[in-house]
């Protein structure tokens, strides 16, 4: 009699994590299994059943990210106990494992633009705008948190419409902040010339982060509701007339712009102005109309093998986990003289960026890439013997130390920054987010669960009900 046999589980058991019901939004057990060579989440809901979750298409980038892990950088104090645990004690609570690199503030809900894609929520339908003084003391309260805050985007709402806006600025300018973003869909910067040479004057250390999701007119609408092509040209024409930093900023959609990441590069280093470019996965959070999250989703590993398969100059050892959150972020980092550009980010070894030893770390000890900048700027060693430390590569910064004769506008970086939502939500990511709101009440609570569970009423109510008191 033959023995019977034994089935083979058709994926492999990787590990096991912490996630959330799509559905309730409630806390869930789930396994992280490779199958069909992506990494999904199984996950069970004792009311929803099984569900499985899409987390990465690169099952080798997603291990490599867990060798990318460093010691965390806590902040000076924390805002919040740890009580019912993550991610209800948001605050930040003792148990989170990283600092602000980033932190946002929202200065406003008005908007002059109804994007069908909008975390916030934002629209023309709201008006309110933040009042400076309870800005003042979010920043503080950011300030007693971090001593000197590596960066504070202001944010909405379109942050440039608040009446005080160039006050905001002023004030976080007064403050040891070392650098400060301004994130706005750049309607305003296009039309408004004299509102460009106000922000001109907070130079050095201001940045305009600028919405720039495709080159094409309908991606504009399905995304933002309307052609903004034109206003795009124009907010960039003005920012370059004016030499004032700009990140692009691109929320990516499959079947909308995803055919698209390489030409948006190549369109970016046509402006001297732009340092680099932050994509982004759509976050199913706030609004977002018409969004299947079994179709539309691209994650952080689809973009990476896109800008890499475009053709650009950054290949596969050029796009990295970032180390505080390496499942989370990816980073590359290029030199940039005029429209030509080349990676650097290779050249620097593993154990470099996860040691967490940024006061060792000297081009001499690094001659590969001392060599790089020497060929790719046909400098002499004398030009560029100065040994800047390069620990802001560590972080979230858009501010690198570079040899002398160089600046801020000889780096260009790709950053690919994956928000979770309840269909990926795993508690040892949001446990290691480094990009955090400060709420008016003086507490910072990671981007992902601000969205969830702590902006508005209806994220809180889907706190009450994740934690099934209601």
């Amino acid at each position: 009699m033959n023995a019977p046999i034994r089935k083979i589980t058709p994926y492999v058991f990787y590990g096991q994590t912490t996630s959330m019901c799509s559905q309730c939004m409630a806390l869930v057990p789930a396994k992280i299994i490779f199958d069909d060579g992506c990494v999904y989440y199984l996950k069970r809901c004792k009311t929803h059943g099984v569900e499985k979750a899409l987390v990465s298409t690169d099952i080798a980038f997603y291990k490599l990210a867990h060798d990318y892990l460093k010691p965390g950088d806590r902040p000076l104090e924390f805002q919040t106990r740890t009580e019912l645990g993550c991610p209800y004690d948001c605050g930040l609570c003792p148990d989170h494992e990283q600092h602000s690199c980033l932190a946002l503030i929202d200065v406003n809900e008005a908007c002059n633009l109804s994007c069908p894609v909008c975390f916030a929520d934002s629209s023309t339908a709201k008006t309110y705008h933040r009042p400076l003084a309870d800005i003042e003391k979010m920043m503080d309260a950011l300030v007693k948190s971090e001593g000197e805050p590596d960066l504070l985007q202001l944010s909405g709402g379109e942050p440039t419409i608040h009446p005080q806006i160039l006050e905001i600025i002023a004030a976080a300018k007064r403050r040891p902040i070392r650098h400060i973003m301004l994130n706005t869909n750049g309607i305003r910067i296009a039309q408004d010339p004299a509102f460009v040479a106000e922000l001109e004057k907070f130079k050095p250390g201001f940045e305009v982060y600028l919405q720039f999701d495709s080159l094409r007119a309908e991606v504009h609408k399905n995304l933002r509701g309307a052609d903004l092509t034109r206003i795009r040209r124009q907010a960039l024409e003005a920012l370059e007339k004016a030499n004032i930093s700009t990140t692009l900023v691109v929320v990516v959609k499959r079947g909308q712009n995803d055919d698209e990441l390489g030409d948006i590069i190549n369109y970016a280093l046509k402006w001297k102005c732009v340092r680099g470019i932050t994509f982004q996965p759509i976050q199913d959070a706030g609004r977002n109309e018409g969004f299947d999250p079994a179709c539309d989703r691209f994650v952080l590993s689809d973009i990476r093998r896109s800008i890499i398969e475009a053709g650009t100059a950054f290949g596969a050892g050029d796009i990295i986990p970032l180390p505080c959150n390496p499942e989370s972020i990816a980073i590359g980092y290029a030199l940039r003289s005029g429209d030509q550009i080349a990676p650097i980010t290779s050249f620097f070894p593993r154990e470099m960026l996860v040691e967490a030893l940024p006061n060792a770390i000297t081009f001499e000890k690094y001659p590969d890439l001392h060599k790089q900048i020497l060929n790719f700027f046909s400098l002499s060693t004398a030009e560029c013997n100065n040994p800047e430390k390069l620990d802001a590569l560590l972080c979230c910064l858009p501010q690198i130390p570079v040899p002398e004769g160089m600046g801020y506008e000889n780096i260009f970086r790709i950053a690919i920054v994956e928000f979770m939502d309840a269909h990926n939500f795993c508690i040892s990511r949001v446990k290691r987010s480094c990009i955090h709101f400060v709420t008016p009440n003086g507490q910072i609570v990671p981007f992902e669960t601000y969205n969830m569970f702590y902006r508005d009423e209806a994220a809180k109510k889907r706190m009450a009900i994740s934690r099934g008191l209601a």
